[in-house]
């Protein structure tokens, strides 16, 4: 899924149109229709402070969102620089592994809870 393409289903979820939306983020509709069908041009690209007023505005995870957007939440960078050997293990491995170890932080979160 594209960041546009969520945009657009946040949207539609919270019963707004793309000029309701554009009202309350103070934008043109053109750019909320370009967010969604993903024809920004490289310099027109939502910025970290946008996205995160767009995530307010469709009660989405501004995380996802950043991350959808090609852009690093603050949060998981610093994670990231303080643990950098971690994370390069992280991405090395193949999908079969990555689930096993989804599954086991699961397990894991639930019996802390």
């Amino acid at each position: 899924m594209t960041f546009g393409q969520r945009v657009r289903e946040l949207r539609i979820a919270t019963s707004m149109t793309q000029l309701e939306l554009a009202e309350r983020l103070d934008v043109s509709m053109s750019y909320i229709s370009k967010v969604e069908r993903s024809r920004l041009q490289s310099g027109d690209y939502p910025s970290e402070k946008f996205i995160h007023k767009l995530a307010d505005e469709l009660r989405a995870n501004e995380d996802e969102l950043l991350l959808l957007a090609d852009k690093v939440p603050v949060s998981i960078r610093e994670r990231i620089q303080q643990r950098p050997a971690l994370f390069r293990m992280l991405a090395a491995m193949d999908s079969r592994s990555l689930d096993a170890l989804e599954r086991t932080l699961g397990d894991m979160s639930s019996l802390l809870s």
